[in-house]
């Protein structure tokens, strides 16, 4: 997984290197994780920004508008508002799909500003809970932010929460009351919040279609305000993050893996966050893969000295088992569907990431597909051969191609089949999986 257990020895401020006495050493100064700037010190000066508003137990602000349902217990799990201390126009605090450009630090001070009221529910049975869910499901749909005010039970409390899925956010408290102002609904979501006899699926594809954010659509998801009556429930935010991924990413394969495929090779880059992204599209029938590279001294590779890799891919028919990647792998999935119902064409997918030391914290998983479809909005290279996008990759990604060959599914399927165009001149690169494989180098019956 990552390494998240090593992570959490590492950083949580009751265990591992803390107690060990690294950090008080370092204090911060001297970097003695390793990494360019210290996770801890971020977090600690966006806490300075937001200890005034949280050192009392009523909070009033303008919800971006913002929700968070919680998964452990399940189904007995905490529900709340995400509050800042402040007034006006916060909606950008909970739109990544408006993050791009932004730095760790803005991101991180915008999320730690919101503090998360938590209140106790039966997420299969909410109904019972009374006028709070009534609230945090009218709060999901609003439009543009409005005004709530959250009782808690005591002072909110700072702890650090690092997740590859969800996005960072403040302190939080028990909450025994919450009251909202007016918004009006989006309109798209509202549609479906009435229409009790609509399958979930449904309303997504509806909505998502109808030009309504992501981030929207999640958070609706998340509230149970989707969906046939019977079957509404509230659902964890990581899980609805993800469920929205695959929904959309599934509709759109209906028809894009029908489509003819491209005409030739092409490489999509991006950088952000000192991420590095390579996006190859190939000429053939549908097949996808992530494979991503994170680098020592990053988020999920914290304490070891080798680049840790690791991928997952499907083909034509897609797969069965949930990616142990996470919701990254649906997230870049869907994106590079987005493009490809854009022109009605299929291709094959790799999808290349390095995670270089400067990603120094998980923002979330918006940030897998808001940098992939971003770098699939730039103008492609376009390529004839195999060979020629292979070595595009090596003269722009750290990592040559041979590492990432030895961890593709899809590159190795690929390379070690013979195709029709192999007898009108193409070159495929097999001597590359020969190379790393040797047992697959004979032609497949």
């Amino acid at each position: 997984m990552k390494g998240k257990g090593a992570f959490s020895q590492v950083f949580e401020a009751d265990g591992g290197v803390v107690k060990s006495g690294l950090c008080v050493v370092c204090k911060g100064a001297h970097l003695l994780c390793g990494k360019p700037r210290c996770p801890l010190m971020i977090k600690f000066y966006s806490r300075q920004r937001t200890l005034p508003m949280v050192d009392l137990k009523d909070l009033a602000g303008s919800s971006p508008p913002a929700v968070f349902v919680g998964r452990y217990g399940y189904p007995k799990v905490d529900v709340g508002p995400l509050v800042p201390g402040e007034f006006g126009d916060t909606a950008i605090m909970d739109r990544p799909e408006y993050w791009m450009g932004k730095s760790i630090d803005d991101i991180v001070d915008m999320r730690f500003r919101l503090v998360r009221g938590k209140y106790r529910i039966d997420a299969t049975d909410f109904r019972k809970s009374g006028r709070i869910v009534d609230d945090l499901q009218s709060l999901a749909l609003t439009e543009k932010p409005v005004e709530v005010v959250a009782n808690f039970r005591e002072k909110p409390r700072d702890r650090l929460i690092l997740d590859d899925e969800v996005e960072p956010f403040g302190p939080s408290a028990r909450m025994d009351a919450m009251t909202k102002g007016n918004g009006r609904w989006e309109r798209n979501l509202e549609k479906g919040y009435y229409d009790t006899d609509l399958k979930a699926n449904a309303a997504v594809i509806a909505a998502y279609r109808s030009g309504t954010l992501i981030s929207e659509i999640q958070k609706a998801f998340s509230v149970g305000t989707l969906g046939t009556e019977k079957r509404r429930r509230f659902v964890p935010t990581r899980w609805s993050i993800t469920a929205v991924d695959d929904i959309i990413g599934k509709d759109y394969l209906t028809r894009t893996r029908l489509y003819p495929p491209i005409g030739e090779f092409r490489i999509y880059r991006w950088e952000q966050l000192d991420n590095r992204w390579c996006v190859l599209l190939l000429p053939t029938t549908w097949r996808f893969e992530l494979i991503e590279a994170w680098y020592p001294d990053t988020t999920w590779n914290p304490v070891g000295r080798d680049i840790d890799i690791i991928s997952d891919c499907e083909f034509f028919q897609g797969r069965a088992d949930y990616a142990h990647i996470g919701g990254c792998y649906y997230a870049s999935r869907m994106a590079v569907n987005e493009l490809l119902e854009r022109e009605h064409r299929t291709a094959g997918a790799v999808i290349f990431r390095e995670a270089h030391p400067g990603y120094v914290m998980p923002v979330g998983v918006w940030n897998v597909r808001e940098n992939v479809r971003m770098a699939l909005r730039q103008e492609p290279f376009c390529f004839d051969t195999i060979d020629l996008a292979l070595g595009y990759i090596d003269s722009v990604m750290d990592i040559k191609r041979r590492v990432w060959i030895r961890h593709s599914g899809v590159l190795t399927d690929y390379l070690r089949q013979r195709r029709v165009e192999d007898y009108y001149g193409h070159t495929v690169a097999a001597a590359e999986v020969e190379e790393v494989h040797p047992e697959l180098s004979k032609d497949k019956e």
